[in-house]
């Protein structure tokens, strides 16, 4: 597993979901915000924006309830998103480049900048049944079978790695400088960019992470995060993911909003 182990003392992050959710609970109304609008909109220019989530809080059921997806953006990536626009110094507005010039000494920045980059990516990994390919497919099929196999055999590579991540953090396929797929953890918001930070056999381009917080799937999982994992791939838009690869076999990053 890439990174440091999950453990105490992350302090920059928000109360466990469930203290969110039991709040939401209580709402005598709920209207949830539109998607083309970022909760929490700020009067003054900031650094950084939340983007646009790419559908609706609804879109991904049953794989994933509206309230998570609701809570999950419009809660715990706004969180990040403030934060990370406290701690940088004037002048820092490129996503990118905080994270893979950050420091393990910098909490607040690895924390909200991993963050925020982590999750503007997973939104765009994810849409409803029948909005795009639901398989692998084109030079990225044939990249994973022959890395691993098969698809089953890199999902269930995938899933070990996403299931025993001790505490939050995430798992990622990455396409390595040498162009082989890899498949690997981090701790917390740490992501495979972080040259300072992840070891180096696990650095490289992030083509597809999921987020195994709690705050991600505890509300409907509960305890049971190998099944939000194994559900999960119910959700997975193969088309983000192969544009992805393309870019990556090419040197070059994921594109998707990160901001308004």
């Amino acid at each position: 597993q890439c990174g440091a182990e999950a453990g105490s003392g992350n302090l920059s992050e928000l109360p466990p979901v469930r203290s969110s959710a039991i709040l939401l609970l209580r709402r005598t109304a709920s209207t949830p915000l539109p998607r083309s609008q970022p909760p929490n909109a700020q009067t003054v220019a900031m650094s950084f924006t939340l983007p646009p989530l790419p559908f609706e809080y609804t879109a991904l059921e049953p794989t994933i309830d509206a309230m998570t997806s609701e809570l999950h953006y419009s809660k715990h990536h706004q969180a990040y998103v403030t934060k990370l626009n406290a701690a940088v110094q004037e002048g820092q507005n490129d996503i990118v480049e905080v994270v893979k010039t950050v420091t393990a000494d910098n909490g607040a920045v690895r924390n909200n900048g991993g963050g925020h980059y982590n999750h503007s990516m997973f939104w765009t990994l994810m849409a409803g049944v029948g909005k795009a390919n639901s398989n692998a497919f084109g030079d990225l099929k044939g990249a994973i079978e022959r890395d691993f196999g098969s698809v089953d055999e890199m999902k269930e590579t995938f899933n070990n790695a996403a299931a025993t991540r001790f505490g939050s953090g995430w798992a990622w396929l990455v396409v390595k400088n040498d162009g082989k797929l890899h498949v690997c953890s981090t701790a917390n918001q740490d992501n495979p960019l972080m040259a300072n930070i992840v070891p180096a056999e696990d650095q490289g381009i992030p083509i597809l992470g999921l987020d195994v917080w709690e705050h991600a799937y505890y509300l409907k999982y509960q305890n049971r995060r190998p099944e939000y994992i194994a559900n999960w791939w119910n959700v997975v838009n193969w088309d983000q993911v192969v544009k992805n690869y393309d870019n990556a076999k090419d040197g070059k990053l994921p594109e998707f909003p990160t901001s308004a």
